[in-house]
């Protein structure tokens, strides 16, 4: 039996709470490294909120009342969570896939890149900048963020992918500590601000295929 037939899916139709989330994963990763459930990729979205990473700085959070904030324990700074991103938590036992962290990153990045050329959108690594990019002249916009957690061999938290969200609300936050200036013109986008117009099912469908070509080798 292949590593993907180990591996279970679940998708939510409704607005996860941060919370829940955190405590289902929690939950999750403590019965993977004990044998007693499978490999789990959960796609969701959030109400709208802040998250903190470990490496969060205070002066990042522009509006502290906007929403509300929660520590994620994940690596990274802060990240808007909200209705229209689709949310990726992967929890996955790295020890039975040769337990590289550096490596394991580098395959999420690969999977949300694969996930775009689907939509003939070229998504790309920039380095010293966590994310994946969309490059338009001098402008460089964020279209996806990555932040894991890997607790005795185990990941969880993972990837967010703006399909639709209101991207005004990345205004409280530097998102993930880059700011926009003159000098530096990085923003954030959306697939349906480049002009892909898709549902979330559809992306959902998306980012399994292209998880199957990165991580089922």
């Amino acid at each position: 039996m292949s590593e993907l037939q180990h591996l279970t899916w679940l998708a939510e139709d409704r607005l996860v709470d941060y919370p829940e989330a955190l405590a289902f994963m929690e939950n999750r990763v403590a019965a993977i490294r004990a044998g007693t459930a499978p490999e789990t990729v959960w796609l969701l979205e959030h109400p709208p909120l802040y998250t903190a990473g470990t490496s969060a700085r205070p002066a990042d959070l522009l509006q502290p009342d906007r929403f509300p904030i929660y520590q994620a324990g994940r690596g990274g700074q802060f990240t808007y969570h909200g209705p229209g991103q689709r949310i990726g938590y992967v929890m996955l036992d790295l020890r039975a896939r040769g337990g590289d962290v550096r490596g394991f990153v580098h395959d999420l990045e690969e999977w949300l890149i694969r996930t775009l050329a689907r939509f003939n959108v070229k998504g790309e690594r920039r380095a010293g900048r966590v994310g994946i990019w969309v490059a338009e002249g001098r402008r460089e916009d964020k279209i996806a963020a990555i932040g894991v957690r890997v607790r005795h061999g185990v990941s969880y938290h993972g990837i967010s992918l703006n399909l639709e969200p209101d991207l005004a609300h990345f205004a409280g936050i530097v998102p993930c500590g880059i700011a926009e200036s003159e000098a530096t013109p990085f923003g954030v986008t959306s697939l349906v601000k480049l002009g892909i117009l898709i549902s979330m099912p559809e992306l959902d469908m998306a980012l399994r295929g292209a998880f199957d070509e990165v991580f089922g080798s």
